[in-house]
């Protein structure tokens, strides 16, 4: 007799043995196990100010650039997390500032172009649940010497970006600070993403289209941050060097660096599961 789905229960493929575990559901289909923990995170971000032309034919349906156009880089190692038993994983992502508009909402924050992750865990999930912009690469451990940080980011042995921090200086952070709160007009605030799921058999038609948003993250406990200079790489790939992602990187690598606008370094204690994901109308 076949199998049937339990309602109220996250699954993903294969749905032949069960609810799979993951960040938004613990062992057995327990949803909101592992809505917070105490992941350790440390983050090396790069800014860069570039062409707003640029920025806009990178844009999705519904949304616009605004405020300055700086792209920001960042590549985040995480450890210690408890959907994955203790293990971690890296991640290198690209965002720069847009709004959303629907017919219901509207939304401003980083807009995440794309999210590399060195894991399938996480990419899977991060896709087909949340909505995020997630494919595969290799995130080697910086390699800290002579007063510079270097991160590096490749395919299969092609390294596509290359990543330096120099002259970082702690500063202070204040203790306790309150998170962004949406706007009194009913703006809403977070991370924005949009999410393509292709229809099988309809090539050039979507099962799932739609925009995305990761509500603001409370404030994690007691953040250690490092301000400084850096420059980010990303450099140009042929269709052999990159078969699936060449376009992305190569898009990345047009874009115009008219002028540095730092780096920081940032160590914090804490995540969430991101249950409360949402789409935008």
């Amino acid at each position: 007799m076949p199998y049937a789905l339990k309602p109220k229960t996250m699954y993903l493929m294969p749905t032949h043995f069960g609810p799979m575990s993951g960040p938004r559901q613990g062992p057995g289909g327990e949803l909101g196990a592992f809505s917070v923990d105490q992941r350790k995170t440390r983050a090396y971000a790069v800014s860069f100010l570039t062409e707003h032309e640029q920025l806009e034919a990178l844009l999705p349906p519904g949304f616009e650039a605004v405020g300055e156009p700086v792209v920001t880089v960042t590549q985040t190692y995480m450890t210690e997390i408890d959907w994955l038993a203790g293990r971690g994983y890296n991640t290198l992502g690209v965002t720069f500032q847009a709004r959303y508009n629907g017919t219901r909402d509207r939304a401003t924050g980083p807009l995440l172009l794309v999210l590399w992750e060195n894991l399938t865990d996480p990419i899977l999930t991060g896709r087909e649940q949340l909505g995020f912009s997630k494919i595969y690469c290799e995130l080697p451990e910086p390699v800290i010497h002579g007063g510079e940080t270097h991160c590096t980011a490749s395919w299969l042995g092609f390294r596509f970006m290359d990543m330096r921090l120099t002259n970082m200086a702690e500063v202070d952070v204040p203790a306790g600070a309150p998170a962004a709160q949406d706007s009194d007009d009913g703006e809403l605030r977070g991370t924005l993403h949009y999410k393509y799921v292709p229809r099988t058999g309809d090539w050039g038609e979507a099962d799932a289209e739609y925009a995305v948003l990761s509500p603001l993250n409370p404030p994690v406990n007691e953040p250690q941050r490092w301000q400084g200079d850096g420059s980010v790489t990303f450099h140009r790939a042929r269709w052999e060097d990159l078969p699936t992602q060449y376009m992305i990187v190569n898009a990345l690598h047009e874009l115009e660096v008219k002028e540095g606008r730092g780096a920081t370094i940032t160590n914090s204690v804490g995540g969430r599961d991101l249950i409360d994901q949402r789409i935008l109308r």
